[in-house]
């Protein structure tokens, strides 16, 4: 087990490259099952939750091959298993899209309920209920969600989500791509990632309209071609080096970025004084003068992003004046509030509303890595404290930050890496 170790209060200059984005990787990848032929996958994140995505394909019979640190190639005709392991997909979330894309290709999928972050109750009875308005029958027990087509092929169907899911909308698209007849989702989620995910499905051979707005179309194909597809830049990762500028101040190039992703990131930082140009498929940010305060509210995109208010927050612990954060898309969100109090900032907690204090100043203190973005709003934090900060149960970050501590280091920060001895991993778990 490792940690990181980050003396704070350097400015960050330079520029960084921003990966592919995890939410989109998570979700393509798995698409791969329902391809008749080699998908070649460009622009894949380097991090743990695309290695467990491309260890249970290959445990399914899929072959995969690294062409380089980016691209993969999939040959998903070899597949020979429905069934996933349950001490792999226990481990990350999006193991739920293994439904839809094993469902719309055999008729078949038999899958643990998901993993990963524990940002309260996450039900994914939206996704199930798509499935079954298609025509398949679903149990859950001992542990697994067994779902199967009657018929050997699901039949389109309209569905209406209940409450805007990205996931539910996601799943629903794998699921229909190759069923008979035309889906028609309402209420859909909007996110870029869905749109990629369209994108690529389109580009394989399927027939999708409307993703993006709150109305998709899937007409079901006999099925899908090989091809190569390169995935999105990830819109939370951009919006994290956006945070860590904002925060310990600087000036960085942020390369690789579709700008109008991060309006709604980039709106709510110009508003706390950082200034942000944009340059074709990059961001300038700087800040050198004070944060002034400013109240966030998440809400599904083109709304400010949930995963984002974490780090959010780690800057307005630093800007003058009283602001208020609202979580608009789960209920607890806001673990990470005690790891800032260690940090000497001022942020009160109640349900879904966070009041934050500024202070002039947060210190240097152990704090813990709770989920994936509060991980990343520990070394937000980290880099403008004063002293040093020592993040622990850095693998949830490692779920959607390739390289993280590398290219912070680039940009002038003074973090690393430091191995945890077993025997004091056991006692921090503890």
């Amino acid at each position: 087990m490792t940690k990181y170790v980050i003396c704070g209060g350097k400015p960050l200059h330079g520029e960084v490259e921003i990966s592919g984005a995890k939410n989109a990787a998570v979700a393509i990848l798995p698409a791969a099952l329902l391809v008749d032929g080699v998908c070649r996958i460009e622009n894949v994140p380097n991090i743990s939750d695309v290695t467990l995505i491309l260890g249970i394909m290959k445990d399914l019979g899929a072959n995969v091959r690294m062409i380089n640190r980016t691209t993969v190639e999939l040959d998903c005709s070899t597949v020979y298993k429905q069934n996933v392991p349950y001490e792999l997909a226990r481990q990350i979330r999006a193991s739920y899209y293994l439904i839809g894309a094993l469902l719309g290709r055999f008729g078949r999928a038999e899958v643990p309920p998901p993993g990963g972050c524990d940002l309260g109750v996450r039900p994914i009875d939206q996704h199930l209920k798509g499935f079954s308005a298609m025509g398949a029958e679903i149990q859950v027990e001992n542990g697994f969600i067994y779902a199967v087509a009657p018929h050997g092929r699901l039949r389109g169907a309209q569905v209406y989500l209940d409450v805007v899911s990205v996931g539910a909308t996601m799943n629903i698209m794998l699921a229909a791509a190759l069923a008979e007849g035309l889906t028609i989702i309402e209420n859909a989620a909007k996110e870029p990632h869905i749109v990629d995910l369209a994108n690529f499905l389109n580009s394989m051979g399927a027939d999708i309209m409307g993703a993006g707005t709150d109305v998709i179309k899937i007409r079901g194909v006999k099925s899908l071609r090989g091809g190569t597809y390169s995935i999105i830049p990830d819109q939370i990762e951009a919006g994290t080096y956006m945070t860590a500028v904002a925060a310990a101040g600087g000036e960085v190039r942020i390369n690789n970025i579709i700008p109008k992703h991060l309006d709604c990131i980039t709106a709510k930082l110009v508003e706390m004084g950082v200034e942000i140009e944009e340059d074709g498929d990059s961001l300038i940010v700087r800040r050198t003068g004070k944060l002034t305060r400013t109240n966030v509210k998440t809400m599904p995109y083109p709304g400010f992003p949930t995963d984002m208010q974490p780090q959010i927050a780690a800057v307005l612990c630093l800007a003058e004046g009283t602001s208020i954060l609202t979580e608009g898309i789960w209920d607890n969100r806001y673990r990470y509030a005690d790891e800032f109090r260690r940090m000497g900032a001022n942020i009160q907690v109640d349900g879904k509303i966070a009041v934050i204090e500024g202070v002039r100043q947060l210190t240097g203190a152990p704090v813990c890595a709770c989920d994936l973005r509060a991980g990343a709003a520990m070394i937000v934090a980290g880099l403008a404290a004063h002293g040093i900060t020592e993040v622990d149960q850095v693998y949830y970050i490692e779920r959607g930050y390739e390289n993280i501590v590398e290219k912070l280091a680039k940009l002038g920060a003074d973090i690393h890496i430091k191995a945890i001895p077993d025997e004091d991993w056991r006692t921090s778990a503890g």
